[in-house]
């Protein structure tokens, strides 16, 4: 007996299919919504704001950063969470429609795959300092910078724990 998918694994998306997909769902009037990400030890911020990026538009993409480029940016002791698991909660979520897996340190290429109609960063980000917002407005679409929920993040949580259990 073949085994059914789980809904949450249809939303882990390979790199090299995702225009594809989402190129049907313009085919549809869907509108496009794509942020990124690392997500390592995902919390009540990351919820807030995927909920927030979410409401922009019909379908929600989430770039997420690979093990290696999570290493490149935010250091050999990170991710504390591996790619796969942090893929798989992150498509746990409803309004998250897919996830997306990229090894770059940033999302450029994987933004020109999916020419999304709004990118969503956090406002912690000046609209010019967002990669890909050129290209994006340069195709008609828009920028979006969503409040952060204050005083919570993975690297806050880390501390906290470092805090209580020690290193």
């Amino acid at each position: 007996m073949k085994k059914l998918r789980k809904l949450s694994d249809k939303k882990l998306i390979d790199e090299s299919e995702i225009a594809t997909i989402i190129n049907l769902h313009k085919l549809e009037n869907h509108k496009i919504v794509f942020t990124n990400g690392c997500f390592d030890i995902l919390h009540a911020g990351h919820v807030a704001y995927l909920d927030a990026a979410s409401n922009q538009g019909d379908i929600l993409v989430v770039g997420l950063n690979s093990d290696n480029s999570v290493k490149k940016i935010k250091g050999e002791r990170r991710p504390i969470i591996s790619q796969t698991q942090r893929a798989k909660v992150l498509a746990a979520l409803e309004c998250v429609d897919y996830v997306v897996i990229f090894d770059e340190p940033d999302p450029e290429n994987l933004i020109k795959k999916i020419a999304p109609d709004v990118l969503v960063k956090g406002a912690d980000w000046s609209e010019e300092k967002i990669i890909g917002s050129d290209f994006v407005k340069k195709l008609g679409g828009k920028v979006e910078r969503i409040e952060l929920v204050p005083e919570i993040s993975t690297t806050t949580i880390i501390e906290r724990i470092v805090m209580r259990y020690g290193s």
